[in-house]
């Protein structure tokens, strides 16, 4: 927990979007965490201190047996706090208020707040040229405010759209500010944090000196080990690390054969070359793909790869000698996730690759340096760090590698085909001005081969799949809408330049229903 910093507190009632409110909040200069209700207990108020607090929205009722509530001292905190829908509805329900349902109330979707005429601070720059468009996603309304409180904006199914206690600094809104759908959503915010007092002074300049800081008292004399996959998480907590310990800090990095075109010689060159890191560069790619041999269902190659990547690790870890710790480029959405606001599990949608069963096998402490940290966070400190640009705006590249642009079984000869297809297509990418534009694009090869006509004779060849996505954090996407000169002319440089291929497809389908990779 960082306690150089005025901290928000996001309280969180299981909402969808409730992530978007702590990335609003950092984009403002802002350190804020996100706890589940069930976890903020009296206790943990006073041990937190927030200069101030938000109520996420949520699925339930709050006229409901148990429904999910605040702890009681919450109120009595004397800090600002903000209600966003169901927490709207919370903040009046405890605070002597009522909520209904039913019929004739609810609103999904867009809708129109209008403002009732008496200023409040909170809506500085908004109702300039009228009603404003919000984001609407309530069942409930509020039908009775809390003593104290007053409305100032209404919608057609919300006569308290916007109402607040200015004297408690209480302020409260039935729409979603946070989603991109509610135009002024990071003005309200940013009004709300100059209420509270905030100075922005959340910024990745001062987070690397405070990483540094924790990573050498928690680590002191000790040796650690980094296993390095060549993306931008692992890429940056070991650029860290290093300038925190030195040359106590070994990188290993597993070739599982499965990567892009030259990615093994651009991550081994950057940090031997320009970071002088000790790395072992541990080439087992004979390893793995013998054992992915025959191997179609995408779960058995995951888990494939998954168990050999750890016995991998651990075979050249123990060449390292006398590590105590393990890092890994966890972020601040992998520890949100693993503390669900139900407290159940999630449904599987695949399983992921990591080095997660490494510290418990290996009897190893965990370092952590980014797990505060969104992944443009993690960007914006791999630029203080001094990481080549193109390096840190690199799009995502999953830990199975290819083996899941690959459906179906693996072969050497699919591999090669695939990873020059896939330089080519992200060359066109490149040229033409679209790579920062666009969040993750890949290659895949079909398990298919279809009929083609290439010089006067008959072609029986692989076909390609091109995938390019649009997205804010990996948890939704849309396909990017390219042109069609461009997938013309991108389509013929791959059948003319990769031998194999006769047939390309580009992908239009968005997540969900689809994933953005193929398995």
């Amino acid at each position: 927990m960082t306690r150089a910093h005025d901290r928000l507190l996001i309280i969180d009632f299981g909402s969808q979007v409730t992530q978007l409110i702590a990335r609003r909040l950092r984009e403002l200069g802002v350190y804020c965490e996100i706890h589940p209700f069930q976890k903020v207990t009296d206790a943990f108020l006073a041990s937190f201190a927030p200069k101030a607090v938000i109520l996420s929205g949520g699925p339930a009722s709050v006229y409901w047996q148990d429904a999910p509530m605040p702890p009681p001292s919450l109120f009595g905190l004397g800090v600002p706090v903000l209600g966003i829908c169901y927490g709207q509805q919370v903040m009046m329900h405890c605070l002597g208020g009522k909520v209904e349902g039913g019929q004739g109330t609810s609103e999904f979707g867009r809708a129109h707040v209008a403002p009732t005429g008496e200023a409040l601070p909170l809506l500085e720059g908004w109702f300039e040229n009228g009603p404003e468009q919000v984001w609407m996603s309530h069942g409930d309304h509020v039908s009775r405010l809390a003593p104290g409180f007053r409305v100032y904006g209404t919608s057609p199914n919300a006569p308290f759209a916007i109402t607040a206690d200015v004297g408690r600094r209480f302020y409260a809104v039935q729409f979603h500010p946070e989603v991109h759908h509610t135009p002024k959503g990071a003005k309200l915010y940013e009004n709300f944090v100059r209420l509270a007092g905030f100075t922005g002074d959340w910024t990745m300049g001062a987070y690397r000196d405070e990483a540094i800081q924790r990573i050498r008292a928690q680590v002191g004399e000790g040796r650690v080990i980094c296993g390095l996959s060549g993306g931008v998480d692992s890429s940056v907590a070991a650029v860290l690390i290093h300038e925190a310990i030195g040359d106590r800090l070994t990188c290993v990095f597993v070739d599982h054969g499965l990567l892009r075109q030259n990615e093994a010689e651009e991550v081994v060159s950057m940090f031997r070359d320009h970071y002088n890191i000790p790395l072992i560069h541990a080439d087992e790619s004979d390893l793995f793909l013998d054992a992915l041999e025959g191997v179609s269902d995408p779960e058995e190659k995951r888990k494939t790869i998954g168990r050999l990547f750890i016995d991998v690790f651990q075979k050249h870890a123990a060449a390292v000698g006398g590590a105590e710790f393990l890092a890994q480029g966890t972020l601040y959405p992998d520890v949100i996730e693993s503390v669900s606001f139900s407290g159940g599990p999630s449904v599987t949608i695949k399983s992921h690759h990591n080095v997660g069963g490494l510290p418990q096998k290996m009897g190893l402490k965990l370092v952590e340096p980014l797990r505060e940290l969104f992944k443009d966070e993690v960007r914006a400190l791999g630029r203080e760090l001094g990481l080549p640009e193109r390096f840190i705006g690199r799009h995502p590249f999953p830990g199975p590698g290819l083996a899941i642009r690959c459906p179906g079984e693996i072969t050497r000869e699919k591999l090669a085909i695939l990873r020059q297809a896939d330089a080519v297509y992200i060359d066109q990418i490149r040229k033409h001005g679209l790579y920062d534009e666009i969040w993750q694009a890949f290659a895949a090869i079909l398990p298919m081969r279809t009929v083609g006509v290439m010089g006067d004779g008959r072609t029986y060849d692989y076909a390609v799949a091109l995938r390019a996505v649009t997205s804010v954090d990996g948890m939704t996407a849309d396909y990017y809408p390219f042109s069609h000169d461009f997938l013309s002319e991108t389509a013929t440089r791959i059948i003319n330049e990769v031998r194999g291929i006769n047939r390309v497809f580009y992908d239009v389908t968005s997540k969900p229903p689809g994933t953005i990779e193929l398995e």
